[in-house]
């Protein structure tokens, strides 16, 4: 698993795991492997050292229902994720001041384990851009880039 990247979805309607499906399909052309889970739990994922997020965000600024339990036992049990590099996609609604935090928590509570970020995430606002497979097209590159300086190249 050294080698996969490990694409971990939290949707509420299904949006964020349709550019996971996306996102997995570009990677893969790139030559990586892949592995794609919706809300899964620790134990699926504990082995990975390369994650993509791909998240909305629920509610007042949460994670969805199907991603929150995995970030809960992250911050309230995992000593350390000094090995695991992540990226992280966040889809929010501008309308809402907590636009996109989701996005922020993820970010904070892997940082808070000594994960490290690849590059900065990306923020698809749903009011602006009906076409999210392209946003996430325009930011690939930039994560192709950083994954070809590391181990999975």
């Amino acid at each position: 698993m050294k080698n996969t990247i490990c694409i971990i979805t939290g949707s509420t309607l299904g949006s964020a795991e349709y550019l996971a499906e996306y996102c997995e399909d570009q990677l893969q052309q790139q030559g990586y492997k892949t592995a794609l889970l919706h809300g899964p739990d620790w134990q699926t994922v504990q082995d990975y050292r390369e994650w993509l997020i791909i998240t909305s965000t629920h509610g007042a600024g949460e994670l969805p229902d199907n991603l929150y339990p995995l970030f809960e036992h992250i911050e309230n049990e995992v000593d350390q994720l000094d090995q695991l590099h992540f990226s992280v996609i966040g889809l929010g609604n501008s309308d809402y001041d907590t636009f996109c935090f989701a996005v922020d928590k993820v970010e904070q509570i892997l940082q808070n384990k000594q994960a490290k970020k690849r590059h900065p995430s990306l923020k698809i606002d749903v009011l602006q851009s009906l076409d999210h497979d392209q946003q996430a097209a325009e930011w690939l590159p930039n994560l192709y880039d950083q994954l070809s300086k590391s181990c999975l190249s």
